[in-house]
C-alpha cells in the first residue's frame, strides 16, 4: 500500500486536481489519498470567523467567497452530475454559515469553535476529490484520528489512533480501492469534539496512516520539485536535493523549509518508511526521497534553511554561574505559556543563556521570564530580560558534517569576509546542524554566501559594480561578456555584472545586467553622483561583491574606504587611491586585510604587466626590494621612439595624442605626473613609505610652456624642436637613445630624461612598451626584468579582468 498526500496548492487549481486524479488512478496498488483544503481556504475560514466574531456583517461576503470558490472548482472538473455534488457541498456550507451566524450573535470565537470551523476545508475538498476519482471510497478521518489534551494542547493519541486506522482500512472490502481521507482534522478521544493536528497537519495525517498500515512509501505531492538546497526565491541557483536522511529533513523543516510539516517525519521514520516529495505539476520530476541511510553521499552540507522574524531573549546574571536549575526554570516557564524555543545558545561561563523565539512571541517571553526571575532581578542577582528583535536564524544541515573537519571555521570565515556579524550560534554534539543568528537585513546575503561557499551552487558567483564605461571600462565589459560562458564551463565561475555607472547615469539589477545592451540600459538609468553611487551599492548589500573603478576620478577613488568597510572588494585601474597620501593608502590596505576582502590595482603600473603582483610575491617570500629602475610611460616612450630628423619633437607629441597614447591634454604626460604616481605606488609596494612630493623631478619641458592654456601650449611647443633635434643628433652619433626613467634606490625616488646606450636593457624598448628592472636581495647581480605593453585599453582591461578573477580565488 501507498499513502499519497496532496497539499492545498495541488487541490486548489484545475490543473492540480486533474493531475491528482491521474496520479492516484495510475497506482497499481491500494492507495490512501490524503487531501488538504483547497489552497487558501483555511485562511479564508479563519478570517471569516474573526470577522463574524467581531460583529462585522461583512462576514457574509467571506461566506459567499467560500461558496463561490468550491462551486467554481466543481464546475471546472466535475462533468458527471455536478449538481448533486454541489448539493452535498452546500449542505456543509449551510452548516458553516449557521456557525458563522452564531459567532456574529455571541461575539466570541473559542479555540474549539475555530477547530470546528477549519475542519470544513478538508471535509469539502475530500467530497470533491472523492467524486472526481472514479471508484474511490471516502473516509471520515475524525472517526480514526484521535487526540488527547496534554499541556493545554490537543496531541495525537498514538496507540488508539493506530488501532482505529488499522481497523478502518482492514478487510477485503478495502483492497484494490482508492481511499480518500480528509487530512488535518481529528476528534477528541474523550469528548468526540472536532480537533485538528495543526497547520500542515495533512502531512501528519498521511504519515500516521502510513506508519499504522506499514505502507511501502509515503508520497507528499506539493507545488515544488522537492527539498531545495536553499530558498529559490532568495537563491535562484538553488537546486533539488535528490536524497536526504530523516535527520536532515527534520532539521531543514524545523528551520523554515516548508516542504514537509516537521511532525510528519517521526511516525514513518520509526517504521523506516521512505518519504518521497514530488511536484503535482511536474510529476515527471524525480523529487526528493527521505530515508534512513543515504548511499554515496559525500557532500558535508545538504542544505541551508532559515527562519526570519527571530527574536533573541537573553537571560543573564552573575548568580547563574554554577547554580543548578536555572535553565530548567527558563524552559519550563516558556513551555507552560505555550512559547516555543527553536534555538539555545549558552556561554560556557554560565552567566548568560540566549533563546531564539519568533518575533510575535518575544514580548510575552520577556514578561514570562521577568516574572519567573522577579526575585533575582529585584536583588540585582540577575538582569531584566533583554529581547533583540528583527533578527534571522540560519541553519546549515548535513549528516556528513560530523566526518568533515573545518566546517564551522569555513562557515564563520565566509560570513566574516562578507561583513556579516554572527550574534549567537549553536551546534549540537550530533554535528548535523550549525545554527546561527544574524541581523535580519543580512539574511539574503548570508544565504547566498553560504550557498556559494559550500559549493551548493553550480557556480561560484562574483557580483560586479563597474564604474566608468570609457575605453577601458567599455573594453572590460566586452571582455566579460565574451568570456562569461567560458569561465562558467571551465572554472565554474559566474561573473554577474549587477551595476554599471557612467559619470552621469547608473543602472542596477540584482539579477544581472544584459551586457549586450548595457549602454541602452545606462541611458535609461537613474541620475548618478559619487554619493548616490556609494549609497546604492552599500544598500544592495549583495554577497561576493566587487567594485571595479575604470575612471581616473578622485571623487570615485574616495569611495573605496566605504566599500572596503562594507566588505566590498575594490579593483582599480584608477591610480589616485594608491598614490594618494601614504596614510590613506595604508588605511585602505589595512582595511582590506582586516575585512578579508581584496584591494587590487595591478593595472596602476604597466597596464596588464604583472609588476605589482611580482613585487608582492617577492616580498611575501622574504625577499627585499633594493632598487627599481623603470620606463613607465608608454606615451613618453612612444614620443622619444618616434623622434627623428623627419619628425620633430612637437610633431611626435601631436602624433601621440592623435593615436590615443597620450591624455587629451598631453601636458599631463609631459609633466611626468603619471610616472611619479606610478613610481610612488611601486615604492610603497616595495615596502617603503613614499609621497609624491618626495620624488626628485628632472623634467624636459620648461614651466613657461607648460603653464597657460592648451592653445598656448600647442602654439609654443615647436619652440623646443630645434634644441631637441640638435641634442638628438648628438645622441645618434653616440649610439644612444632617450628614455624617461623612474628610479628608486632604498626609498629615494627620482624621474628624469636619460640617455641609454645599446648595452642597456632600456635601449631597445619599442613603441609604447614599459619595462621594469627589479634589484632585490636575491636578484642583486642579475635584476629581474618585466617588459611588455604598458598602455592601451585592451591590455589594461585584461589586467583589470585578471584582478577580478583574483577576487574570486579567496
Amino acid at each position: 500500500m501507498k499513502v499519497l498526500k496532496f497539499g492545498g496548492s495541488s487541490v486548489g487549481s484545475v490543473i492540480g486536481i486533474k493531475n491528482l486524479k491521474e496520479i492516484a488512478q495510475g497506482c497499481d496498488k491500494p492507495v490512501v489519498v490524503v487531501v488538504s483544503a483547497l489552497g487558501g481556504v483555511t485562511d479564508m475560514l479563519i478570517s471569516t470567523a474573526v470577522t463574524a466574531a467581531a460583529g462585522d456583517e461583512t462576514f457574509r461576503e467571506g461566506m459567499a467567497g467560500l461558496t463561490l470558490r468550491h462551486h467554481n472548482i466543481i464546475d471546472e472538473v466535475i462533468t458527471d452530475d455536478p449538481a448533486s455534488l454541489k448539493a452535498s457541498v452546500d449542505t456543509l456550507l449551510d452548516e458553516l454559515a449557521s456557525i458563522y451566524h452564531g459567532l456574529f450573535l455571541i461575539r466570541d470565537l473559542s479555540p474549539k469553535t475555530q477547530a470546528l470551523i477549519v475542519s470544513y476545508g478538508e471535509r469539502l475538498s475530500s467530497l470533491i476529490v472523492n467524486r472526481l476519482v472514479e471508484g474511490s471510497v471516502l473516509h471520515d478521518s475524525r472517526s480514526f484520528i484521535r487526540t488527547e489534551v496534554k499541556h493545554h494542547k490537543s496531541l495525537l493519541a498514538t496507540e488508539l489512533t493506530n488501532q482505529l486506522v488499522r481497523a478502518e482500512f482492514s478487510g477485503p472490502e478495502y483492497e484494490g480501492h482508492i481511499h480518500i481521507v480528509p487530512g488535518f482534522i481529528s476528534s477528541d478521544a474523550v469528548t468526540g469534539e472536532v480537533t485538528n493536528l495543526g497547520r500542515g497537519g495533512s502531512d501528519y495525517t498521511a504519515s500516521i496512516i502510513a506508519a499504522a498500515l506499514d505502507a511501502e512509501v509515503l508520497e507528499i505531492w506539493t507545488d515544488v520539485d522537492g527539498f531545495m538546497t536553499a530558498d529559490p526565491r532568495v537563491i535562484p541557483t538553488a537546486y533539488t536535493i535528490n536524497s536526504l536522511s530523516y535527520v536532515e529533513a527534520m532539521e531543514l523543516c524545523n528551520f523554515g523549509a516548508k516542504v514537509v510539516y516537521p511532525p510528519t517525519i517521526y511516525p514513518v521514520c520509526v517504521k523506516n518508511i521512505p518519504i518521497l516529495v514530488k511536484n503535482t505539476f511536474r510529476p515527471e520530476a524525480p523529487g526528493s526521497v527521505i530515508r534512513n541511510v543515504i548511499e554515496d553521499d559525500r557532500k558535508p552540507i545538504k542544505g541551508i534553511s532559515s527562519i526570519n522574524g527571530t527574536s533573541l531573549i537573553t537571560v543573564a546574571g552573575l548568580s547563574m554561574v554554577g547554580v543548578i536549575g536555572v535553565n530548567r526554570r527558563i524552559f519550563t516557564a516558556l513551555a507552560d505559556n505555550g512559547i516555543s524555543v527553536f534555538m539555545v545558545s549558552q556561554a560556557s561561563s554560565e552567566n548568560s543563556t540566549s533563546v531564539g523565539v519568533r518575533d510575535e512571541d518575544a514580548a510575552e517571553a520577556v514578561r514570562v521570564l521577568d516574572n519567573e526571575f522577579a526575585k533575582e532581578i529585584s536583588t540585582g542577582a540577575m538582569f531584566p530580560m533583554h529581547a533583540e528583535s528583527g533578527l534571522a536564524t540560519v541553519a546549515i544541515v548535513g549528516e556528513n558534517m560530523k566526518h568533515t573537519p573545518g566546517i564551522a571555521g569555513k562557515l564563520f570565515g565566509a560570513l566574516g569576509r562578507s561583513g556579516i556579524s554572527v550574534i549567537a550560534c549553536a551546534q549540537g554534539a550530533s554535528e548535523t546542524n550549525i545554527s546561527f543568528v544574524v541581523n535580519g537585513q543580512s539574511l539574503r546575503k548570508s544565504l547566498n554566501v553560504l550557498h556559494d561557499s559550500f559549493f551548493l551552487s553550480e557556480y561560484k558567483e562574483v557580483n560586479l559594480f563597474i564604474c566608468g564605461v570609457g575605453t577601458v571600462g567599455g573594453m572590460l565589459i566586452e571582455q566579460i561578456r565574451s568570456q562569461k560562458e567560458e569561465l562558467m564551463q571551465t572554472h565554474r565561475l559566474k561573473l554577474n555584472v549587477v551595476g554599471i555607472a557612467s559619470s552621469k547615469r547608473l543602472v542596477l539589477d540584482r539579477g544581472g545586467i544584459d551586457l549586450a545592451n548595457y549602454r541602452e540600459a545606462l541611458e535609461n538609468g537613474t541620475p548618478s553622483t559619487p554619493a548616490s553611487l556609494r549609497d546604492e551599492i552599500v544598500k544592495m548589500n549583495i554577497f561576493n561583491s566587487v567594485f571595479v573603478d575604470c575612471t581616473a576620478s578622485k571623487e570615485i577613488a574616495e569611495l573605496y574606504q566605504t566599500f572596503l568597510d562594507h566588505n566590498i572588494s575594490v579593483v582599480a585601474a584608477n591610480k589616485v587611491a594608491a598614490s594618494n597620501s601614504y596614510e590613506s593608502y595604508a588605511r585602505l590596505k589595512e582595511t582590506a586585510l582586516q575585512r578579508g576582502v581584496k584591494f587590487l590595482y595591478e593595472t596602476n603600473v604597466g597596464a596588464g604587466l604583472p609588476i605589482i603582483g611580482t613585487i608582492n610575491d617577492l616580498r611575501s617570500s622574504g625577499d627585499r626590494i633594493l632598487r627599481i629602475e623603470a620606463v613607465l610611460s608608454g606615451t613618453l616612450n612612444f614620443i622619444f621612439n618616434a623622434l627623428s630628423a623627419d619628425t620633430p619633437f612637437s610633431e611626435t607629441v601631436r602624433l601621440a595624442k592623435e593615436l590615443g597614447y597620450s591624455e587629451p591634454d598631453p601636458r599631463i604626460d609631459l609633466s611626468g605626473t603619471d610616472v611619479i604616481r606610478k613610481l610612488v605606488i611601486l615604492t610603497r609596494e616595495g615596502g617603503y613609505r613614499a609621497e609624491q612630493d618626495e620624488v626628485e623631478r628632472n623634467l624636459f619641458v620648461p614651466d613657461d610652456i607648460m603653464n597657460g592654456s592648451i592653445e598656448d601650449f600647442w602654439r609654443r611647443l615647436p619652440e623646443l624642436d630645434a634644441d631637441f633635434e640638435a641634442r638628438r643628433k648628438v645622441l645618434e652619433a653616440e649610439g644612444k637613445r632617450w628614455r624617461f626613467v623612474a628610479r628608486m634606490e632604498m626609498g629615494r625616488m627620482s624621474v628624469g630624461l636619460e640617455a641609454v646606450d645599446s648595452r642597456h636593457p632600456f635601449y631597445g624598448l619599442e613603441g609604447s612598451n614599459n619595462i621594469v628592472l627589479l634589484t632585490t636581495e636575491r636578484y642583486r647581480e642579475y635584476p629581474m626584468l618585466i617588459q611588455g605593453y604598458g598602455a592601451g585599453a585592451a591590455v589594461t582591461a585584461a589586467g583589470v579582468f585578471a584582478n577580478i578573477i583574483s577576487t574570486a580565488n579567496t
